[in-house]
């Protein structure tokens, strides 16, 4: 008879836990954000510095300008 050498890795079984982990801690961080973050009363404000010439540069190598 011949022999049989079988190997497993159970590498790809870590890699999932850790991605299904990770996706678990998002969802709870999220969750947490939106239950908890307060009753909707506060005026939230986002400013970006610096987007108007990444625009304008972006608009003028689109239109080769």
């Amino acid at each position: 008879m011949a022999d049989q050498n079988t190997t497993q890795s159970s590498g790809g079984n870590t890699a999932l836990g850790f991605i299904v982990g990770a996706l678990v801690v998002v969802v709870a961080v999220l969750g947490y954000a939106v239950f908890i973050g307060g009753d909707g009363s506060e005026n939230l404000t986002i400013s970006i510095e610096g987007a108007d010439t990444a625009v304008e540069k972006a608009a003028e190598s689109v239109s080769g300008g």
